[in-house]
């Protein structure tokens, strides 16, 4: 008898299994032809009707949106990016004539250089031979 119920209680679960699988299988074939997974239903549209695809619809809006901003962020870095070398290059330029000025200025203003001018020029100018005087005021 023990062994009669331990049969029975075998083909018992057997046939919960198949029913398992058979009840499995049977979605399968109900989401395939539902639109969810065939490329066909993808292709002719009838995915995008199903109503899982529907209940999705705010998550796929929200990543596109999110998308868009991904976009827009990193085109604004690159244009940053352009912007700062285009103006460290001009900064390099300007330092390099600073320079070139700076230093021409220190030649043209040595005393011997002003007094070749003066005389270049034929204007009325005499050096000085005194010194510079003290100007002294009082609060």
């Amino acid at each position: 008898m023990n062994e009669d119920i331990k049969n029975m209680a075998e083909n018992v679960l057997e046939e919960e299994k198949k029913e398992k699988e058979h009840k499995e299988q049977k979605v399968k074939k109900e989401n395939i032809s539902k639109g969810i997974g065939s490329v066909k239903n993808v292709i002719d549209g009838t995915m995008l009707t199903s109503n899982r695809t529907v209940k999705q619809l705010p998550f796929i809006f929200f990543l596109g949106v999110l998308g868009l901003f991904y976009i827009g962020n990193r085109y604004n870095a690159e244009k940053i990016v352009r912007k700062t070398n285009k103006v460290q290059s001009e900064l390099k330029e300007l330092r390099s004539e600073q320079i070139a000025v700076a230093s021409e200025l220190m030649q043209i203003s040595k005393q011997s250089v002003v007094l070749k001018l003066i005389e270049n020029y034929e204007l009325d100018l005499i050096e000085s031979t005194e010194p510079p005087k003290i100007i002294k005021f009082e609060k």
